[in-house]
Parts: structure tokens; C-alpha cells; sequence
């Protein structure tokens, strides 16, 4: 078990041309992260296609199990040793539709996790989850949440009983909603005495403009380090254990 973890989050504004175009522009993000020594790399809510709904009309904009356009990405995630988390719409083997954070480890293998809070539109589209995922990156327990699922305590509360040491948040909080989002990002570090990760996806969609703020909270909920614009960013931080047992004392 690792004494620290590097992790990167990455706001991403979506590139035009579905899920190829991003999936290049993912690989070369996770380059830049492991640039930066990262061991997780956390990307926003459906950053392969952006936030827009209107798109999975197309089955070309839906994952499916062991999926062949991921192919670049599980390479780099073996070459680096980086666990990478990418934000996608999800068709599961029996054809269940998800929205779903989904990780790629090192040795080719993958993890979902289903978003359990819908809202709007999301509803017609998706099937929710269940409760928060717990991935493991060097010793750590990872929870995987998305968006709106930061604001029910009792997902992070639920994550922080299976024994979460971080909580990563594949998000899409718009303009004006800055305010809301370091109370979420704060509130379900302190509570539940755990590092809180944010990527927020960048640029604008149908929601409107993205406020950015991509970024770490400690166990304390303050603030670690946060994106400076509203562009795509790659954010990196050394979380610290004896940060965590600090405060769980």
C-alpha cells in the first residue's frame, strides 16, 4: 500500500467528432499526466462525447463492453501504469443504458461505475446505479461519483463506510454554480474525513458555460489546488495518507 497517490483530474472541453476525436485527445492528456507522475487520472462527466444528450440518438456515441475504439487508451494505460477514468454513455452486455465513469487499469481490464442520481433528461436515457463504485489504485480505495451524486451526502457517506480514502467526481457544474460546488466538493471531504477530487468538464454545453474549478479538497475540506480558467487543464496533487490519518484520529 502506497503512502501517497498521484493523481491528476483533468478538465476537458470535448472535441467535435464523437468518440474517435476524443479518445486521441484523451491519450494525449494522459501522456501530459504522466508527465506529471500521475497514478489516476480522472476525467468529466461524458467527456468521450461531450454533454450533449441530442448525440446518443447515434449508437456510434455509446460504449459497449470491451469496446475497440478504447484501444489507445488501454495501450497508454499499459505503457504508463496509469489508471484512467474516462466519462462515457454505457450500453451494458444486455443492453442497459448507462452514464457511467469507467476505468481502464494498467493490465487492460475495466471498472464502471453508474451514475445513481439522474435528473432532466437523463432520465429517459439512462438506467441509475445503485451507490457509489470502489475502485483500488496502488492500495488506495477510489469512489467513483458522478455530478449530481455529490449532493446527497449519503453517497459519500456510503463510499466513506466501504472504506474510500478519495472520492472522484466526473461533474459538469455550469457558470454561477461555483458556490455550489465548493460546498459539495468541501462538505463530502470533512464529512466523511477523505480526499475529494472534481474533474468538471470545460468549455459550454446545452447546460451553458462551464465555471471550471477543476481540483482537490482534503480531508479538512479546504481546498488543495484548482484549475485557473475554464479550458482544458490537467491538475495535479500528491494526496498524502498521513494526511488522511491525521484526521481520522
Amino acid at each position: 500500500m502506497s503512502d501517497t497517490l498521484p493523481v491528476s483530474v483533468i478538465q476537458y472541453r470535448p472535441l467535435d467528432g464523437g468518440v474517435p476525436a476524443n479518445v486521441d485527445e484523451h491519450v494525449r492528456l494522459i501522456e501530459d499526466a504522466d508527465d506529471h507522475g500521475a497514478r489516476l487520472v480522472l476525467f468529466p462527466e461524458l467527456s468521450l462525447t461531450g454533454y450533449r444528450l441530442d448525440l446518443l440518438e447515434s449508437p456510434d456515441s455509446w460504449l459497449v463492453p470491451g469496446d475497440e475504439r478504447l484501444g489507445d487508451i488501454r495501450e497508454i494505460c499499459r505503457r504508463t501504469g496509469i489508471t484512467a477514468v474516462l466519462g462515457a454513455a454505457l450500453r451494458e452486455a444486455d443492453g442497459t443504458p448507462r452514464l457511467a465513469s469507467v476505468a481502464v487499469h494498467p493490465d487492460g481490464s475495466t471498472e464502471a461505475a453508474f451514475k445513481t442520481h439522474l435528473h432532466g433528461p437523463e432520465r429517459e436515457l439512462f438506467t441509475a446505479g445503485e451507490g457509489p463504485t470502489l475502485i483500488r489504485v496502488d492500495g488506495w480505495h477510489v469512489a467513483l461519483a458522478l455530478c449530481l451524486d455529490t449532493s446527497v451526502p449519503g453517497h459519500a457517506g456510503d463510499a466513506a463506510a466501504a472504506g474510500a480514502d478519495l472520492y472522484c467526481v466526473s461533474a459538469l457544474y455550469t457558470k454561477d454554480e461555483d458556490h455550489r460546488l465548493a460546498l459539495h466538493l468541501g462538505a463530502r471531504a470533512m464529512d466523511n474525513r477523505m480526499f475529494t477530487a472534481l474533474a468538471n468538464l470545460g468549455g459550454s454545453s446545452p447546460l451553458g458555460e462551464s465555471c471550471g474549478l477543476s481540483g482537490f479538497w482534503g480531508p479538512d475540506g479546504f481546498p488543495l489546488k484548482q484549475a485557473a480558467g475554464t479550458g482544458t487543464e490537467v491538475v495535479s496533487s500528491v494526496l498524502q495518507r498521513s494526511r488522511l490519518e491525521k484526521f481520522r484520529q
